[in-house]
């Protein structure tokens, strides 16, 4: 019914700003399909928004999806559990290893009942042209499913990389004032229309990074904006990490900001959910979570997003939708926005594990395809004007 009737559609329109959509070689997943594949696809994650376009793709392609959701959409409400759950999602705990959601996922790609959507970035970044690094457990349920799938003799198992590309249809200007004037007001400052955009936004982005730096640091750092970011950003894990006892080798990647908070709120959620723990304790822990959402958050903002080719005017409205996220705690209406969903060509999964202590060959393979993918869809947008 929620296919048929487009229920998402209204929802996609109103809170998400996603009023078009254009299709690119559905024929792609249609052949997996006929083909009785287990079938994996795997989007990039740029938006809220993503999972609910992918709702055309799987209209237009005639099957129903099944997707892995993060656990704590299922208690933002009952209607909202009960809703999420009838379009086929179902949770995943992702800041441990939820064996129960790993082995329903690896059923569904045994079974190839539907195509099973991940998310392999892990979360969202609102960077649309620029793909995080993917976690290995797509790997691991796409490998371990082929494994039995081939032991049974019943096909085999692909991974569809999926590009979502953003474009935005409307005036950014317009929209990049009053979203400026409403930061800038907040700040106390007077809005400074007659600035040329990109550096508006910059001197925003200046204004508030020193007013994290005084919260955290003491005082306002040296050096330019994105040092200070980094700065910033390692200064905030590492207090975290000496208070938990926990360090980046135990999120598995040292260089992975995600991993390393991830590994950290596997710490702090058992204390944090114990009945047990005092209030004044879990306030205490709340403060280190917020912390660690504000490296997460300056970690997603691309170093050079604004400078580097081709800066478009879709690249403004994301850079100006972290700042509002990052002032007010929600962003404004960001639309008219179009999706470009464009289906990859099916890599095909190898039963084999993956090789140990180097990079695993099937993510590097999904990675490139979905990037250059990305690469390609970067000029759908208008360019900024040079001068602004």
């Amino acid at each position: 019914m929620i296919q048929k009737l487009k229920l998402y559609e209204r929802h996609l329109r109103n809170t998400d700003g996603v009023v078009d959509y254009e299709l690119r070689h559905v024929e792609r997943l249609e052949e997996s399909l006929r083909r009785g594949d287990g079938i994996m696809l795997a989007p990039n994650h740029s938006r809220y928004a993503d999972p609910l376009v992918l709702g055309w793709l799987a209209k237009r392609a005639k099957t129903h999806v099944f997707a892995m959701a993060s656990w704590h959409l299922f208690n933002m409400g009952k209607f909202n559990a009960f809703s999420i759950q009838k379009m086929g999602a179902f949770s995943v705990f992702r800041e441990g290893l939820d064996k129960q959601s790993i082995e329903t996922a690896i059923g569904i790609l045994d079974e190839a009942r539907r195509p099973l959507v991940l998310f392999a970035e892990g979360a969202t970044f609102r960077a649309n042209d620029r793909l995080q690094p993917l976690l290995e457990g797509a790997s691991l349920i796409a490998r371990t499913a082929a494994r039995r799938r081939e032991k049974h003799s019943q096909g085999r198992v692909v991974i569809h990389p999926v590009a979502i590309k953003y474009v935005f249809q409307g005036d950014i200007y317009e929209w990049a004032d009053r979203s400026l004037t409403a930061i800038e007001q907040r700040l106390t400052w007077e809005p400074n229309s007659d600035l040329p955009l990109r550096k508006r936004i910059t001197r925003v982005a200046d204004g508030l990074l020193a007013l994290k730096e005084v919260q955290y640091l003491g005082c306002p750092q040296t050096g330019s904006v994105i040092q200070r970011q980094d700065q910033l950003t390692q200064a905030l894990l590492r207090q975290v990490e000496s208070k938990w006892k926990t360090n980046s080798v135990e999120g598995g990647d040292v260089g992975s900001v995600l991993n390393r908070v991830k590994a950290m709120r596997l710490r702090m959620f058992p204390e944090l959910i114990n009945d047990s723990t005092a209030a004044d304790r879990k306030a205490e822990i709340r403060n280190d979570l917020r912390a660690l959402e504000l490296a997460q958050q300056l970690a997603s903002f691309p170093v050079g997003y604004l400078n580097e080719p081709p800066v478009t005017v879709t690249r403004v409205l994301e850079t100006l939708e972290n700042v509002e996220e990052a002032v007010f705690g929600t962003t404004s209406w960001p639309g008219p926005l179009k999706a470009i969903v464009e289906v990859g060509e099916a890599i095909v999964v190898p039963a084999e594990r993956a090789p140990r202590q180097q990079q695993d060959p099937l993510i590097l393979e999904l990675s490139q395809n979905l990037q250059g993918m990305l690469d390609n869809l970067a000029t759908e947008p208008r360019l900024l004007a040079a001068e602004d």
